[in-house]
Formats: C-alpha cells, sequence, structure tokens
C-alpha cells in the first residue's frame, strides 16, 4: 500500500513538474493608449512577443470578461514572435476607452510546439500631457539644414519622450527616445536636406506607458547665400 502511495505521489509530481514546466510567461505582453493631440484622435495597442518559438494563438481578455482580441495563426508551421495589434483611430471623444475599459487584461497564448504562454498588463485611461513644440516654430521656413535643436516644455512624471521627423514624399525618417526629462534634441548634421518640408512630432511617454503625440512642420531654408 505504502508503495503505491509513494507511486502515485511521485506521477502527480512528475505531471505538475510537466505541466508548470509548459506554461511560460509571454517576453512581453502590454496595452496602452495613444492619442494624436495635434488630430485629435485616439487608439488601442497591444504588444505581445512570445517566446524562441513562434505563437500559433493569442487571446486577450477584458477586465469585464470580454475576449477583445483572438489571433490565430491556423495555417503556419512558424507562427509569428511578435504581434502588435492596434484599433482604429476614431475621434478622441471615449468610443475608444468605452470599448477598452481600464483595469487588467488577461493574455493567453500557445507555440506551434504548443508550450502555453500568459501574462497580465494594466491599462490605465491617464494620457500625459502634451509636448509644447518651442523650436522650430509651426510651419516655419527657412529653418537650417544643419546645427538644428529641436525644443520643446519641460513635462514631469514620464517615462519617456520621442521624436519624428519624417520627409513623407521620400519617406525618409528619423526617430529617437530620449529620457523622459529631455526637452531639446539635435538634429545630426546631414540629415536636413535644403529646401524641403519635414512633418515633426514629439511624443510624451507616461509611467503607465500611455502616449500624447503632437505634430507640427517646418521648411528648411533653400542653401543658397
Amino acid at each position: 500500500m505504502t508503495r503505491t502511495i509513494l507511486s502515485a505521489v511521485i506521477f502527480m509530481l512528475a505531471s505538475f513538474a510537466q505541466f508548470a514546466q509548459a506554461e511560460e510567461k509571454f517576453d512581453q505582453a502590454s496595452i496602452r493608449l495613444e492619442q494624436n493631440a495635434t488630430d485629435k484622435d485616439a487608439e488601442i495597442v497591444f504588444e505581445v512577443t512570445g517566446n524562441d518559438a513562434g505563437l500559433a494563438a493569442l487571446k486577450v481578455t477584458a477586465p469585464d470578461g470580454r475576449i477583445v482580441a483572438d489571433f490565430k495563426a491556423t495555417d503556419s508551421k512558424m507562427g509569428f514572435r511578435h504581434v502588435n495589434l492596434e484599433s482604429p483611430e476614431p475621434k478622441n471623444d471615449g468610443r475608444v476607452q468605452a470599448d477598452f475599459p481600464a483595469g487588467e487584461y488577461t493574455f493567453t497564448g500557445s507555440t506551434v510546439t504548443g508550450t502555453k504562454l500568459s501574462g497580465k498588463a494594466k491599462l490605465s485611461h491617464k494620457f500625459p500631457s502634451a509636448a509644447s513644440i518651442v523650436q522650430p516654430r509651426a510651419d516655419e521656413k527657412g529653418v537650417p539644414v544643419n546645427g538644428l535643436r529641436i525644443k520643446w516644455n519641460p513635462i514631469k512624471n514620464l517615462s519617456a519622450c520621442l521624436v519624428s521627423i519624417e520627409q513623407e514624399k521620400t519617406d525618409i525618417k528619423l526617430n529617437a527616445k530620449l529620457s523622459g526629462s529631455a526637452t531639446t534634441f539635435a538634429v545630426p548634421d546631414g540629415f536636413l536636406t535644403p529646401n524641403t518640408e519635414y512633418k515633426l512630432a514629439i511624443s510624451t511617454v507616461s509611467i503607465d506607458g500611455n502616449v500624447t503625440s503632437v505634430e507640427t512642420n517646418f521648411e528648411t531654408a533653400s542653401g543658397k547665400k
């Protein structure tokens, strides 16, 4: 009898160890709100990264029990390691927040090799303050192509500031991630070309991960003396 009980215990422990080994955490599982203060729109963004094996399935459950994302790589043998899901971008009138309530979201999934993955992430509805761009001024013309320093007002309690400069016709972009206390960014000499219009965006990132972006345009000088 004792031997039988011992064998059963060993079997149960082995089964539990096998189950625990098969259940892993996502390398990344996050949710955030983003708003464009210039266009006055908003969106929700999920970012999920699996382990070395590709994801075959991913499900996200909202705090109210609704399944708000259900992704499957049904016929893929490799799956996907990184999944980025974005909602539409309606006007920031509360519709996105109503569909994605604040609170804890549960992420579950599986890889193509059968490993179960899980994770949790909290969503806040609080946006960080928008940056106020000091230099260059909105729609400023004659901006020098060399020695340009982007400047904006300081904002407290940020995890990061993101700077993006884009020439939309050629799709040439410059992206930089700075500390939350940053208020300036030196554009590398040689990136800007004369007599060209650029779009400038500065995004503030809260401790919760939510993002507020502002956009403006500027035009560089002709370069002629």
